[in-house]
């Protein structure tokens, strides 16, 4: 490995010192020419152009843009350029007065029109992609570069920068890597990933549209897009800095080796994401059981599964849990649940009666699907109760069961009440005794002496007799 010292730079700082001096120099004596203040008349013109046409256009195309609702993120792609529609008009007006005046006249007599186009230019580039650019520290980046760029460019200093970043260089046998090379690579690597993520979330949103395919089989085509436009832009990138692939074949091999043995769980939760895509047990919208957690499928990720609870809960569940526990799945082949009601009713009632109220009452319910019907039977004379169970069928279970019990319960006990049938309870006879009062023996009937006497004399007179 040999790495350049600055000694052996072929850059003369003196000559660079040099031309800036110069540039600024003939800036100077442009300025003090007549045509100083014709450029500065131009760009005035330019501005007064440019802010005439986009007062004209900006509400036309405003409210055409605004019609696209349904599609946010084009909506977005579309407004932000618009809202600066007259620093594009003025780039592009100061663009074509430059042109014209570099072929009338000089070129030094177009510097500041140049120098104004520039800095408006890349205003505009900086601007939209800021705005376009949801990542706060991508975007952050993106426009320190580019106004380091724009600005080493107005001074007629990047090429000689781009020299200076392209002596700095590393080299590995016929491998150079420098950081001219380095800072291209992660330029593009930023730009293709965005691209990608773009590109990624606009056919996402476009397949989740085609209700010809399954749940499971949008979110399986939505990923290997995403993963296909990743893979495209890490390679390219890796070959705009001038990597050798098939050189990391051997070296990639192992560090997967290595890889694979540290994160076993990833792997198994990515290999089982795959699974249940391809075997359909889950998809968006099914409502799932899964231990103490009952919710209805938010979405499938790489990772996890997004499972949502009636109490507003996001639980993220590995993929691996699906494959290996027991999973009930309501709305596996069938959105269909079968509910569950049981109740007792006192012995004085009717039991046909019974059923027939409960049938009713239940029916009334809006959840209740009429198809299969509901049925009621008698399920055990208990202690106290002649014991019912009332089943009927809803196909939305997603929206809560304890809901729909207690509808149901208080649609049993109106019909009931109405009908004069009582629900039994059981009685408890409570005995309460004071505190530190002694416990008295239950007396025992003991005879008066007079009936003593009586008794006596009968026995006498019967031994007698």
């Amino acid at each position: 490995m040999a790495t350049k010292k600055p000694e052996s730079l072929d850059i003369d700082l003196e000559e660079i010192a040099e031309q800036t001096g110069s540039n600024l120099i003939s800036a100077f004596d442009v300025l003090t020419t007549k045509w100083a203040l014709i450029q500065i008349g131009v760009i005035l013109g330019c501005y007064a152009v440019s802010w005439g046409a986009s007062y004209l256009l900006t509400p036309i195309l405003d409210g055409r843009v605004r019609r696209i609702e349904s599609q946010p993120q084009l909506l977005r792609l579309l407004v932000v350029p618009l809202h600066r529609l007259q620093w594009i008009f003025f780039a592009l007006t100061l663009w074509i007065s430059d042109l014209v005046m570099q072929q009338l006249t000089r070129p030094q007599h177009s510097y500041y029109v140049l120098i104004a186009a520039t800095i408006v230019a890349a205003g505009v580039v900086i601007s939209i992609a800021s705005r376009l650019i949801q990542n706060r520290a991508l975007a952050n980046l993106f426009a320190f570069a580019a106004w380091s760029v724009a600005a080493l460019n107005i001074l007629g200093l990047l090429g000689t920068t781009a020299d200076l970043l392209d002596s700095v260089a590393l080299s590995i046998g016929n491998f150079r890597l420098s950081l001219l090379v380095v800072f291209k690579g992660v330029m593009w690597f930023a730009v293709l990933l965005w691209l990608a993520t773009v590109i990624g979330n606009f056919s996402e949103r476009r397949i989740r549209r085609n209700m010809d395919l399954a749940p499971a089989l949008q979110v399986l085509i939505s990923k290997v897009i995403k993963f296909f436009l990743l893979t495209v832009a890490v390679l390219a990138s890796a070959t705009s800095m001038g990597l050798d692939l098939t050189a990391l074949t051997v070296f990639s091999g192992a560090v997967g080796i290595g890889i694979g043995f540290g994160l076993q769980k990833v792997a198994s939760n990515l290999i089982s994401g795959i699974i249940i895509l391809m075997d359909r047990s889950i998809k968006p919208g099914d409502v799932i059981a899964l231990g103490d957690t009952f919710g209805w499928i938010n979405s499938l990720k790489a990772r996890y599964v997004s499972v949502v609870t009636r109490d507003g809960i996001e639980y993220l569940i590995p993929n691996e849990v699906f494959v290996s526990d027991r999973v009930i799945n309501w709305s596996y082949s069938d959105r269909k649940v079968r509910v569950e009601l049981d109740f007792g009713v006192s012995y004085e009632s009717d039991p046909h009666q019974v059923r027939e109220l409960a049938v009713n009452a239940v029916s009334e319910i809006d959840r209740a699907l009429e198809k299969p019907p509901p049925v009621c039977h008698v399920t055990a004379f208990g202690d106290s109760s002649i014991d019912f169970v009332l089943r009927f069928w809803i196909e939305d279970p997603q929206n809560g069961l304890t809901n729909l019990r207690g509808a149901a319960y208080l649609a049993l006990w109106d019909a009931f009440a109405a009908a004069g049938i009582k629900i039994p309870y059981p009685h408890r006879e409570v005995i309460v005794r004071q505190a530190g009062a002694p416990e008295h023996e239950p007396e025992v009937f003991k005879p008066s002496k007079s009936r003593r006497r009586r008794r006596g004399r009968t026995a006498d007179s019967a031994v007698e007799g």
